[in-house]
């Protein structure tokens, strides 16, 4: 059965805001990089690493169920930040937008009756409610000790070990 058009369109959006996340946490890890935060940068390194695998997970499925990939533009991000906390702080209103887009997703299929997609996209759900809780939780952790000091030093040397789990694989 062919993908329905309403739901190939919703996932191609979703595919083109997956690889602009990639973009967006690459930023991230470059600006972390250049100041200071190796860890920090390979924390957000790994993020990109993710997205790109979001994206190609989602395409591979719309391949696969006979629809087409239609990539766009990557529109500009943003380059600059105040601190860490900053920047963790804006993960997770993106992963809160990206959360929104994925439920819509959702919606989109469960209206038209595409239950492949639906079960599908539940991955998707269910990596979206573990994001918004780490990024949650490194945000309590930075406010914790006011973003400074060795306590910055100890989850930059802890970020550094963070390593890429490809979710096409999942």
């Amino acid at each position: 059965m062919a993908l329905n058009k309403k739901v190939e369109a919703i996932l191609n959006n979703q595919i083109n805001k997956e690889f602009w996340s990639a973009y967006f946490y690459m930023s991230m890890s470059n600006y972390l990089n250049a100041n200071g935060m190796p860890g920090c940068a390979n924390w957000m390194h790994v993020q990109f690493q993710e997205e790109i695998s979001h994206a190609l997970k989602l395409q591979y499925f719309v391949n696969e169920r006979g629809g087409r990939v239609l990539l766009e533009p990557i529109a500009e991000v943003r380059t600059e930040w105040d601190d860490v906390l900053d920047i963790f702080q804006e993960t997770l209103k993106h992963e809160e937008v990206v959360t929104g887009l994925i439920n819509e997703c959702v919606n989109v299929a469960m209206d038209e009756r595409d239950h492949a997609t639906v079960n599908f996209l539940q991955w998707f759900v269910d990596e979206q409610v573990e994001e918004e809780a780490t990024v949650g939780e490194i945000i309590d952790q930075l406010r914790m000790f006011n973003c400074q000091g060795q306590g910055l030093y100890m989850m930059d040397k802890e970020f550094k070990a963070r390593v890429f789990v490809d979710a096409t694989k999942a």
